[in-house]
């Protein structure tokens, strides 16, 4: 009798875990599931992939965008934070527009701070799903970022694994323009100011880190989270200060300030803020526009046989007939087309690879680098831009190390 009332409630309590949801998904902080769905991120679990997506945190939007068309297909709307050109046909929603968002055919939310709980139980009742993600406070914690975003848009193996190797295409074209940089017996110091009110990129930050990518020591590594005061600031004397658009004039005129190096020597330089904000793609234009301030003969290339000649070399044009120029080539694909670029970029140094006719993650690479060493937008995609500056004649050599 004891063993049949036994077996009851076991049974009983299968059937409540059921239609209770007790059964989670795949718990991504171990690493990637078996299987997409269900998928459990933190204390979320998602059962299936999510309709559409509303992204209300421009570092999300811009990890999305990094990770390529396959996860931006997803978004439904944004928030007017997300100022990203690729987002801007985007309808704009805030927090508290649940049935808007719901009517627009999302249901997953992206945010990085907490709603209130009014706006919690809209979201709820309209059946949409909110996922909490805080930001990377480190290179090591980007590949966590990056998997759970990629882990909720797609799942706990392709979501989780097109996480990862995102996150470190990233670092790797970072760790790129950081062995590209020339080496300096006497280091240049070097702050990036958020503020004058005590906030700057501080050496426990991912932020901070970009610094020391650039080739750069940063006067601000001793501070934590972002508090840096100036006083400390005084002590350390950059030589150099980077600050967001519109500080640069404060710096200069504040009486504090006039002691520092970096201004008696006129070396203040206003960067695009999302570049030190962002966790995309923006980190690889944050340490391309340091290293390149600093050391601007980054941007200077050499002749094909590797002597320097102080000066910027060329290479000739080649003939557009060699290649489609008004086209884009990008990873995934093979062909002719792929060869020719990839011969042409073996030509000028940037290939580290046999050219194979296959756009895969070491010609991408050698796309970033051209992009970076032109001046032009790290993307890793040839674009039109990207092809006709190419096969120009005032395109700049791979500097050989």
């Amino acid at each position: 009798m004891l063993k049949k009332c036994l077996a009851v409630l076991l049974s009983a309590a299968s059937v409540f875990c059921i239609f209770a949801g007790c059964s989670r998904g795949a718990d991504i902080s171990s690493g990637a599931g078996e299987k997409d769905f269900p998928v459990t991120i933190g204390d979320i679990t998602l059962r299936n992939e999510p309709s559409g997506v509303a992204v209300l945190s421009p570092n999300i939007a811009d990890i999305i965008l990094e990770m390529g068309s396959d996860y931006e297909i997803c978004l439904k709307a944004k928030s007017a934070s997300c100022t990203q050109s690729d987002l801007s046909a985007l309808p704009n929603v805030t927090a508290g527009d649940a049935d808007r968002i719901k009517s627009l055919g999302a249901s997953l939310v992206f945010t990085d701070s907490a709603l209130t709980d009014a706006q919690q139980s809209a979201m709820e009742k309209d059946g949409i799903t909110v996922l909490t993600l805080k930001s990377a406070s480190s290179r090591s914690d980007l590949s966590r970022l990056y998997s759970e975003v990629g882990s909720a848009l797609k799942g706990a193996k392709t979501g989780y694994e097109k996480g990862k190797s995102s996150a470190s295409s990233v670092l790797e074209t970072i760790d790129d323009i950081t062995r590209m940089v020339p080496q300096n017996d006497k280091p240049v110091t070097v702050v990036y100011l958020y503020s004058l009110e005590g906030k700057a990129a501080t050496g426990d930050t991912l932020a901070g880190s970009l610094i020391q990518a650039a080739g750069l020591l940063n006067s601000a590594e001793s501070g934590q989270g972002s508090s840096f005061s100036m006083k400390e600031l005084l002590l350390a004397d950059p030589q150099y200060i980077f600050c967001p658009k519109g500080l640069k004039a404060k710096i200069q005129s504040s009486d504090s300030c006039q002691k520092l190096s970096a201004v008696k020597n006129g070396k203040i330089y206003e960067m695009d803020p999302s570049f030190m904000e962002l966790q995309g793609g923006r980190m690889v234009d944050a340490v391309s526009f340091m290293a390149g301030t600093v050391y601007p003969e980054l941007l200077k290339s050499v002749p094909a046989d590797g002597t320097s000649s102080g000066t910027e070399s060329t290479s000739p044009a080649v003939s557009s007939s060699v290649l489609n120029l008004d086209q884009t080539l990008k990873k995934g694909m093979k062909s002719d087309d792929v060869l020719k670029m990839q011969n042409r970029l073996d030509k000028l140094g940037y290939m580290f690879l046999k050219p194979t006719g296959l756009y895969a993650g070491g010609t991408e690479q050698a796309v970033k680098d051209f992009q970076y060493l032109n001046g032009m937008t790290v993307t890793g995609v040839a674009d039109p831009a990207t092809l006709k500056k190419m096969f120009s004649s005032d395109v700049k050599q791979k500097k050989n190390s």
